[in-house]
């Protein structure tokens, strides 16, 4: 997912995360109140419209799936049932019929049954919703059909049927993401309603909390859903999420009092703070990227796109820029995605191994194949290169980043690279519709397969930003999607990943994500995945 998207070790299909503070309005921090910052104003908290690791954390909050992520052992997360409080699958995995819980309830109060999870998914594949992630249930049969009809059936209003057109080993983890909650359809279709998420008395929601009160890039205010068929169990009274972009503000507010928990502190404390153990890194199986636009040159060319790429210094980035903890990128599925062995074997990064070399003593002979590239490419020590912008969101890391990817361009390259921040809503959109060169990027995995990360840069794709199109790229993730022996189907995948950075270089992995996070002492209950989701429903101490 996007970060968002933010921000890696081996990790199994199960796991796990954390909360923030005041945004400058005067707000006096109350009692019992957990305050949460893990981002800006989120690009969107409609479950089916948002791509953002924040925007999926609230609505994980707010809405519920047939599975959902619970608390395991060691403040991790494992997956259990949700909506649907047990499901049966055919013998060939390949039919699933959930049985929803009884006497469900909307947020207002209103029955759920099992046509909401029929609408809200023929919703999210539906184009005219617009949603980057209709793909996410591509393996439902009927989505390849010409009107996109899933073969799902609402049998009774407890009983949810869905027929699969391929085997998919993670599909329980589909049936646990954001996208995948209900939605309902009496809100989403009131023509008398503008935006049903900007408002509590029209956000109807299914998940442990409700919304009830929404100020844009200030706040987002979470209270207990009464109507919620487990409401006993959740211990936080009110959750707040502050809603900033300045890592020296959040700093400052959490030092405060005013924020119980962080996720992102300024570049030049991290040592410190990493260094007294105030500040916990968690694994995160994501990893951070440049993309770059394959539609627009001088980016169009894959010898430029690579000579970029083999002229950036990771080790410096890891060790003099960000600190915390991650790891050099040697391709782009990071390290924690499972291979063909499964759980208890090997990682699909170990396979995979090495895309380009790394080590501190390949730098120069990358630097200067990347010359030689420049000059086939038609710009010899970067003459004629037109100046072009690095796009990234306004953070102090992102910042620090684009500053050091800058000086490595120019000083390796001879180019001009301009830095250019924004507002990461106005990032997010202009990143999606291709108006950049260059940009900043990050993907954590929506569930532990690499087709998480494989499939995103398929022709067409709603989270393709990079705008790539090559056939035969897509003709062996279609082949993978397909292939039922588990073996051949990561073989597909490591082919699949070869062309996408090996051959074509549409995008420079730069590093694999860790999580780091500062939490008040005394408080308790926090959950989290390496999928990059916090838990904030369980918390004591406030």
């Amino acid at each position: 997912m996007k970060k968002a998207l933010l921000t890696a070790l081996a990790l199994c299909m199960i796991f796990v995360f954390t909360a923030c503070g005041n945004s400058g309005s005067g707000d006096v921090k109350e009692d019992g109140v957990m305050d949460v910052c893990i981002a800006s104003e989120p690009d969107s908290i409609d479950p089916a419209l948002s791509t953002s690791l924040d925007g999926g954390t609230m609505n994980l909050h707010t809405f519920e799936g047939l599975v959902k992520w619970a608390p395991d052992k060691g403040g991790k997360a494992k997956l259990v049932p949700g909506m649907a409080e047990k499901w049966d699958v055919s013998d060939d995995k390949l039919e699933w019929t959930f049985h929803l819980r009884k006497d469900l309830k909307w947020s207002d109060g209103s029955p759920l049954t099992a046509k909401d999870f029929v609408y809200s998914w023929n919703r999210l594949v539906n184009p005219d919703t617009g949603a980057d992630y209709e793909y996410m249930l591509d393996m439902v049969a009927g989505y390849d059909s010409e009107d996109k009809k899933l073969e799902i059936e609402a049998v009774d209003d407890q009983t949810f049927k869905v027929k699969l057109a391929k085997l998919t080993p993670y599909f329980e983890e589909i049936c646990a993401f954001p996208a995948t909650a209900p939605v309902k359809q009496e809100i989403i279709e009131d023509s008398e309603i503008k935006d049903w998420t900007s408002k509590p008395d029209t956000y109807v929601s299914n998940g442990p909390f409700k919304m009830t009160e929404r100020k844009r890039n200030s706040k987002i205010v979470m209270e207990p859903n009464e109507n919620y068929y487990d409401a006993k169990k959740v211990e936080t009274k009110k959750l707040v999420f502050r809603l900033m972009d300045d890592t020296n503000a959040m700093y400052a507010a959490y030092k405060s009092g005013e924020l119980d928990f962080i996720n992102q502190v300024p570049p030049d404390e991290t040592k410190a703070l990493l260094k007294d153990k105030t500040l916990k890194v968690n694994p995160q199986i994501g990893t951070y990227f440049v993309c770059f636009n394959t539609q627009k040159a001088p980016f169009d060319n894959p010898k430029v796109r690579e000579a970029f790429s083999l002229v950036i210094d990771r080790n410096f980035i890891v060790d003099d820029v960000t600190g915390k903890g991650e790891t050099p990128a040697t391709g782009f599925v990071p390290s924690g995605i499972n291979d063909a062995k499964g759980v208890d074997g090997d990682d699909f990064r170990k396979v995979g191994g090495d895309l380009y070399k790394i080590e501190k003593d390949d730098y120069e002979a990358n630097c200067k194949k990347a010359k030689k590239l420049m000059e086939e490419a038609g710009y010899p020590d970067g003459k004629g290169f037109p100046s072009v912008d690095y796009l990234y969101n306004t953070e102090g890391t992102h910042k620090a980043i684009a500053e050091a990817l800058q000086n490595m361009w120019q000083d390796k390259l001879g180019v001009t690279v301009n830095l250019q921040n924004q507002e990461w809503n106005v990032f997010l959109n202009d990143r999606k519709e291709g108006n950049y060169s260059i940009a900043r990027h990050g993907w954590v995995a929506d569930y532990n397969d690499p087709m998480t990360f494989i499939d995103m840069f398929m022709t067409g794709g709603g989270n393709n930003d990079a705008q790539y199109e090559n056939p035969a790229y897509d003709a062996l993730v279609k082949a993978a999607k397909a292939e039922q022996d588990t073996s051949k189907r990561m073989q597909l995948m490591h082919d699949a990943e070869k062309i996408l950075i090996s051959d074509d270089n549409v995008v420079a992995p730069l590093y694999f994500y860790t999580s780091p996070y500062m939490m008040h002492d005394g408080l308790k209950g926090l959950y989290y995945t390496p999928l990059g989701y916090f838990f904030f429903g369980n918390m004591t101490g406030m």
